[in-house]
């Protein structure tokens, strides 16, 4: 096995395992880096956590967070429909309505979201409840299931 010199700025235990090294572009590509490339963003993985609970319309899919807008649940949608996460299937009724659901795939991710959320729970949620009773904000629900979020109300924003 050929050793690689790290990029600087790295974590060179990070960066190389005894079982599967991460070398440069080009030879290989680490399996967690690849992973977080195809969920590593915050609405990602929020979606595909959705998608866990069972198939989803479009607009349930945006009703299901305040702070999500069409255009980025689109964009999200068809980004994971890409990487084979997610499936669209089109519903021939009168409208016609388009469902989105996980793959096997996707599916595949249910550990891993389960393990991610335990994590949040033991380690973020009790700071965020000690955040949220010091904000001045109010908090708005998440997608079902996941971390609440802290959001400081307009008023206070106007006022700093």
């Amino acid at each position: 096995m050929q050793s690689i010199a790290p990029r600087r700025g790295s974590n060179p235990a990070v960066m190389h395992s005894q079982q599967e090294p991460c070398l440069e572009k080009g030879q290989s590509l680490c399996p967690v880096l690849a992973a977080v490339g195809v969920i590593g963003t915050e609405w990602r993985l929020a979606i595909v956590h959705r998608l866990l609970q069972g198939p989803q319309r479009f607009s349930e899919l945006l009703k299901s967070n305040p702070r999500l807008n069409a255009k980025t649940l689109s964009a999200t949608l068809k980004f994971l429909e890409g990487q084979g996460v997610v499936q669209r299937t089109v519903v021939s009724t009168r409208p016609f309505s388009v469902v989105y659901s996980l793959t096997e795939m996707g599916l595949g991710l249910a550990p891993a979201a389960r393990e991610l959320r335990a994590w949040g729970e033991r380690w973020l949620a009790p700071k965020l409840r000690v955040a949220s009773t010091t904000a001045a904000g109010s908090r708005t629900p998440a997608i079902e299931g996941e971390l609440p979020r802290i959001v400081v109300s307009e008023a206070a924003r106007r006022n700093h």
